[in-house]
């Protein structure tokens, strides 16, 4: 099966992804300021590694090129769950905003498998 569209932007994946960066960005503002060079930024960048991953992996305009930066972006996507994870075990997230952005995360996550194999097929 092939999978057809346009442009990056049309897939639900990428724009679930980028709504979850937009999320995290705003939710890293509140982080203490000794965090911004720790925390902040490996979360911000792993956030917005998982869209700009999509975004690039269509523009090679190869299957297989495809296939490795959604899986990349797979991997970006557990990071930020562990980071989440993190920031909320060290008190600077709560409980109830975590466990929103985990189930956006893992909806991506799981939206991302199903791409993955539909590529495959």
């Amino acid at each position: 099966m092939s999978v057809e569209f346009e442009s990056w932007r049309d897939l639900i994946v990428w724009q679930k992804a980028h709504a979850a960066t937009l999320a995290v960005y705003q939710l890293t503002k509140s982080f203490p300021a000794d965090e911004r060079f720790r925390l902040t930024d490996q979360l911000c960048r792993a956030a917005a590694s998982v869209p700009t991953n999509i975004a690039e992996g269509k523009g090679r305009n190869s299957a297989a090129e495809f296939r490795q930066f959604l899986i990349i972006a797979r991997g970006s996507t557990e990071e930020i769950r562990y980071l989440l994870l993190l920031a909320k075990d060290l008190g600077f997230l709560p409980a109830s905003e975590h466990d929103q952005l985990e189930s956006l995360y893992t909806e991506v996550s799981k939206m991302l498998n199903a791409l993955l194999r539909t590529l495959r097929s």
